[in-house]
């Protein structure tokens, strides 16, 4: 019987173990979208209790401890962080099967060197007082964290009008040890239907300090914007895309008037709707492109699904469902209207929904122009799909389908610092698949072009893409 998460965990042959000590094991991570507050990291923020730093973000703890029947006093509410560990310890044995057990052990072995203690109500004093001795050390502060796992690159998510003054205040450092960029996040610039839509086209106007009078100054306002988070790093840009739509080409007095009609207050027609948004996006792709910056596409959530839920506690907080509306017909109308002038922007696409995993990757495949090897990326398993089998579908799908040799890997999509152990999660399950190919005589027996593979998914291809020295040593 082999030990629990022990050093071969999911390797099951020579040559899936060989793959991933000699090779994916020892390099770096470039998570390159994140939830993690980058004021955190610049004031190197740190936790007095692994309770608050394991329980007081994260929403995969909370969905299971409300499944395991636990009240929402000690999920999101005024328990003590003693208290809520306590119940996450109650919980964690009824987690068998579920890639939560696996990912909270591993975050207690990788950061706290507990290897093999199980956590339960039997063993949670033990834990919690190892765990917060540690904590106190030197160390354990957030950007000790982002060492310890040896991350060198964090992509966190930012609104338009954040003034992004960490993130300055972090590139002014001589040396601040992981690269931390913003990514561009303006969804709610082109989500006209909402109802908070007119109040943040003020926010926008005092944040950029134009005039929006018209769909132009819109445009305007948002590269502005975009051209203040290039400044301070930023490579890569990320939509929620709830609905993806994708209607007419309007003028630009018609989509002016759409847009004042929402700045109304006044509810656009579905069609109206439509259009605005391909407007929007549009635009922003051929911006992205003109300044080089990578186009990520989140498409396919049920946001907020539980009234009772989100008005206690609010967003992101485990309320949210996977959609199942039609993606191929928008998504390609998207892409071709931007690749027509030749201005689509190296793109990641992903979607939630598992059965659109096909219409994914063959979308990706129409719109690669040989400019570079995978331009269009089919994103990896995201949100409830990254599990086992979830990210084995994908990655599955992208190897028969397209090259999985040009995929740009794993990515935490986490409000957690503990969360980065995953990027192990996915790599031993990648050098597991490509061991059994090689086993199985699918691929070639050579052990060098099997590395390369590897190499290439685990960091040099999101290198390549995200770091502006392609992640080569310096000097």
């Amino acid at each position: 019987m082999m030990p629990y998460l022990g050093p071969d965990f999911l390797l099951e042959s020579e040559t899936a173990r060989r793959l991933y000590h000699e090779v994916a094991a020892p390099l770096p991570i470039v998570d390159y979208h994140n939830h993690l507050p980058p004021e955190q990291i610049a004031a190197d923020t740190r936790w007095d209790t692994i309770g608050r730093l394991w329980l007081e973000a994260d929403h995969y703890k909370w969905r299971a401890m409300r499944w395991a029947g636990i009240d929402e006093r000690r999920v999101t509410g005024d328990a003590t962080f003693r208290e809520k560990f306590d119940a996450f310890a109650a919980t964690l044995p009824r987690a068998l099967g579920n890639p939560l057990h696996h990912w909270s052990h591993l975050e207690l072995y990788r950061y706290f060197g507990l290897d093999g203690t199980i956590l339960s109500p039997r063993t949670a004093d033990r834990v919690w007082e190892a765990a917060n001795a540690q904590l106190a050390g030197p160390e354990f502060g957030a950007r000790g964290l982002l060492r310890r796992m040896n991350v060198v690159l964090v992509g966190t998510t930012d609104d338009p009008c954040d003034d992004l003054r960490h993130h300055l205040a972090l590139r002014g450092e001589a040396d601040p040890g992981v690269r931390v960029v913003p990514s561009f996040r303006p969804d709610r610039a082109f989500k006209i239907e909402r109802d908070d839509f007119p109040a943040y086209m003020e926010r926008l106007e005092e944040a950029s300090g134009l005039t929006i009078a018209g769909f132009e100054d819109l445009v305007a306002a948002l590269e502005r914007r975009l051209d203040h988070f290039v400044a301070a790093g930023c490579v890569a840009t990320d939509h929620g895309i709830e609905v993806l739509r994708h209607g007419a080409e309007r003028t630009e007095r018609e989509l002016s008037a759409i847009l004042r009609k929402g700045r109304a207050g006044t509810a656009p027609e579905e069609s109206e709707i439509a259009d605005f948004q391909g407007a929007v996006l549009v635009a922003l792709g051929r911006a992205y492109a003109r300044r080089n910056l990578v186009m990520q596409l989140h498409i396919g959530p049920i946001r907020n699904t539980r009234t009772a839920l989100f008005q206690r506690v609010g967003p992101d907080c485990g309320g949210d469902s996977i959609g199942d509306r039609a993606i191929a017909a928008p998504l390609n109308a998207l892409l071709d209207r931007l690749d027509r002038t030749g201005e689509l922007p190296r793109t990641i696409l992903y979607s939630l929904d598992p059965s659109r995993n096909e219409i994914i990757v063959t979308t990706a495949g129409n719109f690669q122009d040989g400019s570079l090897p995978g331009k269009i990326q089919a994103g990896s398993g995201w949100w409830y799909n990254d599990q086992l089998d979830g990210m084995r579908r994908q990655m599955t799908q992208l190897a028969q389908m397209g090259l999985i040799s040009t995929f740009v890997g794993m990515l935490t999509d986490s409000r957690s610092f503990l969360s980065f152990p995953r990027h192990e999660y996915f790599r031993r399950l990648f050098c597991a698949m490509v061991g059994d190919w090689m086993d199985r005589g699918m691929i070639p027996p050579d052990h060098d072009l099997a590395a390369d593979l590897v190499a290439d998914v685990c960091y040099r291809n999101a290198a390549a893409w995200f770091l502006p020295d392609g992640g080569r040593p310096r000097g």
